[in-house]
């Protein structure tokens, strides 16, 4: 697993031990840039959110992009270890916040970030649930872009949230998804 584009191009970066995690690869977290960039030109200054983030590779690759801030959600011990093993790796300190623990139990949002990237465990449904509740809660900037990963049989359908693009890759299916309209 590597950084693919941005100032830590070709980094390699450490995978969570166990089988708990399911990191996202290569090729697929590449097909994901590409449909973000394609729409945001540049993450240059966006606030990033990397949810389930197991070892940290989706808002690694964001911040190695130019992105401003990511924020790392993940609740396994091993993952977490990797994540604060590859943000030392590569001097990311100032740029990442980590928090352990569920993305169900982050609280009220003090701003809306940019960019959401989910990779939750394929089959639960927990991406859906997730991007509903941070949604009400203020995490979700109106003009924000999501990218969900899931099992390619898996529909990343969330009530209200519109589907800009669907791609299947792999075992894996790529949606972006843009926030319900503003009233």
């Amino acid at each position: 697993m590597r950084i693919i584009s941005g100032q830590w191009r070709g980094r390699r970066l450490t995978a969570p031990k166990g089988d708990n995690t399911r990191p996202t690869a290569d090729r697929t977290r590449e097909a994901l840039f590409s449909m973000l960039t394609s729409r945001l030109g540049s993450f240059e200054d966006l606030a990033v959110m990397d949810l389930f983030a197991g070892s940290g590779a989706l808002g690694l690759e964001a911040l190695s992009r130019g992105a401003a801030h990511c924020l790392f959600v993940e609740q396994d011990r091993a993952a977490l270890d990797a994540i604060k093993a590859n943000i030392a790796l590569l001097d990311a300190g100032k740029a990442a916040d980590v928090r352990a623990g569920s993305v169900m139990a982050l609280g009220q949002a003090r701003r809306g970030y940019d960019v959401l990237l989910l990779d939750p465990p394929y089959g639960s449904g927990a991406g859906a649930v997730a991007l509903d509740k941070l949604h009400r809660q203020g995490w979700i900037a109106p003009s924000a872009w999501i990218g969900i990963e899931t099992a390619k049989t898996e529909a990343a359908n969330v009530p209200g949230f519109i589907v800009d693009s669907d791609r299947a890759i792999g075992k894996g299916r790529l949606t972006l998804l843009r926030p319900p309209p503003q009233d």
